[in-house]
Parts: C-alpha cells; structure tokens; sequence
C-alpha cells in the first residue's frame, strides 16, 4: 500500500513539475488545480496572452496610460436579482442602470465568492482564500483583529506601477491597525471597519428590535443582576478616513444613527470626486466602492413595490451608480474603464430580513451550496469589451486581483512568497466566453474545506461519513439545486475529486495558512472618543492577572497569529 502511495503521488508531483514547465507564469504561485490546466492548455494560452499584451499595449498608446479600474461590490444578493429584468418584473423592483451596464458587456452567470462578508473581501484585496490569511471569521465589534500587515493588497500593487487609489464604503475587513485601508495602499480611504450591524446598536434599535436591555439598559428599570457594566460595547465606530501614511481619524459619532446614514452619500461624494480629481492626470486610478447599502432599521420610504430591505438598497444604489457612469462619460474617459459590478456573497436568507430569498440556487450567505457563493456580476469596458455576452465560465473573486494587476501591467509586483488562488483571466474579458483560465472552485466555510466544484460538478465534503461514500456528488447542470445528491451514477468522480483535494492540501502543506491576526482595536486613531479609548485597552489591569495572557492567548485557537495583544501593551 505505501509503495502505491508514493507511486501516485510521485505521479502527481510529476505531473505537476510538467505543468509548471509549459506556460504558466514560474513566479506566481497558484492552487495545485491551476497547474493541471497548464499542463493541458498552456501553449494556447501562451498565444493568447501574447494577443492581449498587444492589445493592452495598444490601448496604452491610445489613451497614454493603463486603463483605470473601477471596483463596485455590495452585500448578499442572488444571482438573478441584477442583470435580468426579467426576474425583477416577479420580484416588484428593478435596477435599470446596473440592467443596462450587464446588456452593455458582460453578465456572468458563474461568478464564485466566499460564503460571507469578512471573507469575501478579504480574497478580493488579496487574491487568496480567506482561509489562507486567517479572515474567515466575519467580523463584529469587537473583532480584535484583522487584515494582517504582511498581506499584500491589490492597491499595494498597482500603486508600484504608478496607479492613484481609493477606497470607499465598506471594508469590513477588521479593527485592528494593520487593516486601516490607508496602511493597506490606498492614497485615501474612507470605510467602515465592520458590516450594516453596528446600525442597530443605537437607542432606536433597542426599542424595535433588539432583544431587551441587550445593549442599552439603562432604557429600562434596573436590573440588579446585571452588574458587569462595561461588557457591551459602546466604542464601535461608524467608519474612519485617512490618507497613505497620514493620521486616521473617526467620521460620525455613534450611536447617532442620522451619522450612520449620512455615510453612503458621502462614499459616493468622494468616489466621484476622486474620479474627477484623477481623470485627467497621467496616473491611472483603482477605486474600490463598496456600498454599505443599508441600515438594518431600513429607509424611512419606499421607492420599489416590493419594499424588502435589500430591495430597497439596491434601487438607491443603481441611482448613484448610474450618476458615477455619466460623470465617466462626461469626463471622456469611459473607454479606458474597466468597471467590474458584483454582490459579496448570497443573500441573507438564514434569519435575514424580509426580501431575501435564494431566487435561483439553494442556500444563501454562510452556505457552501451555489445560492451561498454564486453572485451577480458585471463587467463593464466600452469599446473593448463586446456588449451583450452572457459568459458561463466559472470566475472567483480571487480572479479580479490578478487580472487587475495584467491589466495595469503590474504582475511583476505580486507576492511569490505565498499561493496566489487568484488566476488572470483577461482573455475572459476580453475574448469572452468559453475563455476562462479555471474550471474549479474550493469553498470553505470558516477554517473548513466544505465543498469543490469542478466544471459542472460538485462534491460536497462537508457532512460526508469518514470512510464511506454517499450522495454527495452533484451535476449542476441537471442539478442546479443540489437537492439530489448521487451515489453510483457519480462514481466515477469519486477518485477524481479526491485527487483534486490531495493536491489542494498538498499545496497548504507547502505553503501553510497563516492564522488569524490579532490584536486590540482602533489603536492609533487621533482623539478617539473616551468609549473608543475604553475599547483600546484591555479590561483586565496588568496587575491584577495571575498569569501573562500573551504567553497563554497563543495557544487558544480562536486567537491564533498573536501579537502585541494582552496586559502591558
């Protein structure tokens, strides 16, 4: 038996080694499953991509610099819900700038995320599974962590190529220092450091909607039981700004919720006021707008019949963005755009609100089935991508990093110290359907390897018996669903999604995830407010511990990857 082993995967490694030797970029480290690909399909990608350098190169000349890069990603929506009218005419509301971005260029109809939130974004600033740097948690004040130092992020990269870069909205992508977006690369930023939640933690939601005295007692009789005052928190922040290696500063104050709603104007304020500042300079400029959308308390009006909560957010939101298309157009500079629209994840289906509903694929935001991590998504290029395509290759979020850094001729910068999930996919959007350069999926739910797609299957390895076999093989094509799980009709995938997880883990064996980064929040913000300051320190004084809690946190494994947290800092 061991003799067969190591005969299989010396075959594997050498199947591999082949594969890195026919075509794929040496210096960039990819998944085990890219290079399977390679071995196959490597010299045609090799002609292709020598195509879109002289396109790209062309378009250079034309308009003197790389194309600008617009990113836009909001919150849990299903695929189906943007792009096709035809499904919002059921659904009593309709996205008529976004619908007309989609019939302009690219709809796809197999863009991947991550489960959630704080994950998602994560691999989309970095290019790698959430998994791989820890940020597989979704983030609530307070995380006491985040998006560590040492990840590189795609504004890091195009910044080294000579690009302007902001960010605005919702970050989510933790409290700790290292995750400010303007120490992340970005020249400005304006975000918010957790998701729409903090938007209940205001005296109105305590009223209506959260569970009694859960975070303002005081708004009833006293409790004499309750008489650890200081467990709940009350120096969260609505967002921060700041500049690269400028101060960080707090913007509104809560829990002052008319604060809170002020903030999605003011993101869309200075986004388009960045566009103008930029759209004539000899810079190219990546602007990351991601929308908050929403409180959880909800709008004070209606503008759709259907009156859901993500309904309603998504129609003001296609409003702006329809005013962000007519400023590029207006500023000439729309044919040297690339804007990419996408949701983070599914939608909120599990004890979400009113409005939420799987619509096509089952499952929603935290579920390892298509309706968890297939998303709406866009892509937009007057002039260079081909309008009206509706394209069927799977695309991961990961993909966008590395493409973006092709695209503004900036790969030499990525890190190859560390796996890369994502892969350039130009020649998908710019040579279309049946283009792309992946046919696979991995979806984890939290540290867990859940699920694998490949092509139009599916295996599911969350929920599997060890050491037998059962229903846990899916066709999407007949099974979009996943609700008929089969056993003998996909036997013969068996062993080949086996092999495809042995390579996946034989590549993090090699290259092991790095855990969660931790740390106390909001350290380094100027005049933080005396709740925030509170939040900043830890609760326990240094000498009153009858132990160093920065020796001991190490070891517990929700708090992996610890620094300077702990007494005494």
């Amino acid at each position: 038996m061991k003799t067969k082993i190591s005969r299989a995967l010396l075959g594997l490694m050498f199947g591999l080694l082949l594969a890195a030797d026919r075509g794929v970029a040496k210096d960039i480290i990819h998944d085990a499953e890219h290079y399977v690909l390679a071995a196959q399909l490597g010299e045609e990608w090799s002609k292709q991509d020598a195509q879109i350098a002289d396109k790209l190169a062309a378009l250079r000349d034309k308009y003197g610099k790389p194309p600008n890069i617009i990113h836009i990603m909001w919150d849990d929506t299903p695929v189906g819900e943007i792009g096709i009218p035809e499904i919002q005419k059921i659904r009593g509301w309709e996205t008529p700038v976004m619908n007309q971005l989609a019939e302009e260029g690219i709809n796809f109809m197999r863009m991947y995320t991550e489960p959630s939130c704080t994950p998602s974004r994560a691999a989309v600033i970095t290019g790698r599974h959430a998994v791989r740097n820890g940020m597989y948690n979704v983030g609530f004040p307070y995380e006491y962590g985040g998006l560590a130092a040492d990840e590189v992020t795609i504004a890091e990269v195009l910044s080294e190529v000579g690009y302007a870069t902001a960010f605005y909205g919702k970050a989510h992508l933790g409290d700790v220092e290292s995750s400010y977006l303007s120490r992340q690369g970005f020249d400005e930023a304006l975000w918010s450091p957790y998701n729409q939640v903090p938007s209940l933690y205001v005296p109105q939601a305590q009223q209506v909607a959260l569970s009694k005295a859960v975070l303002y007692p005081e708004m009833y009789p006293e409790d004499p039981y309750d008489i650890d005052k200081g467990w709940r928190p009350r120096g969260y922040v609505w967002a921060l700004e700041g500049t690269k290696g400028g101060p960080v500063r707090e913007v509104g104050t809560p829990p002052n919720h008319d604060d809170y709603m002020k903030l999605e104007d003011e993101y869309f304020k200075r986004a388009t006021d960045f566009i103008r500042n930029n759209a004539g300079g000899e810079k190219p400029f990546f602007l990351a707008l991601w929308p908050q959308l929403t409180s959880f308390l909800g709008f004070r009006e209606n503008v759709t019949a259907a009156g859901g909560l993500l309904q309603e957010a998504i129609a003001r939101m296609d409003v702006r963005i329809g005013k962000l298309r007519e400023v590029l157009e207006e500023l000439g500079i729309a044919e040297n755009t690339l804007v990419i629209l996408m949701a983070d994840n599914g939608p909120m289906t599990h004890n979400g609100p009113v409005g939420m509903v799987e619509t096509l694929y089952t499952g929603g935001k935290g579920d390892y089935t298509d309706g968890g991590v297939r998303v709406p998504a866009i892509a937009w290029w007057p002039g260079v991508i081909e309008p009206g395509q509706i394209v069927g290759d799977i695309i991961h979020e990961t993909d966008l990093f590395t493409t973006f850094a092709r695209l503004g001729g900036a790969t030499d910068y990525i890190p190859t110290d560390r796996i890369i999930d994502g892969v350039d996919q130009s020649a998908l959007l710019l040579e279309g359907d049946g283009n792309s350069r992946r046919d696979y999926v991995h979806i984890y739910t939290g540290p867990l390897l859940a699920a694998t797609v490949k092509g139009r299957y599916k295996k599911h390895w969350a929920g599997a018996k060890p050491g037998l076999s059962g229903p846990e093989f899916y066709d999407l094509y007949n099974d979009p669903r996943e609700a008929s799980g089969q056993l003998l009709p996909m036997f013969p995938a068996k062993s080949m999604f086996n092999q495809m997880k042995v390579r996946h883990l034989l590549w993090k064996e090699q290259y092991p995830d790095k855990g969660q980064n931790r740390d106390l929040p909001f350290q380094n913000i100027e005049t933080p407010r005396p709740e925030v300051q509170a939040a900043q320190k830890p609760r326990i004084p240094t000498e009153m511990m009858p132990f160093d809690p920065r020796e001991v946190i190490k070891r517990v494994p929700e708090w992996e990857n610890t620094g300077s947290w702990g007494a005494g800092e």
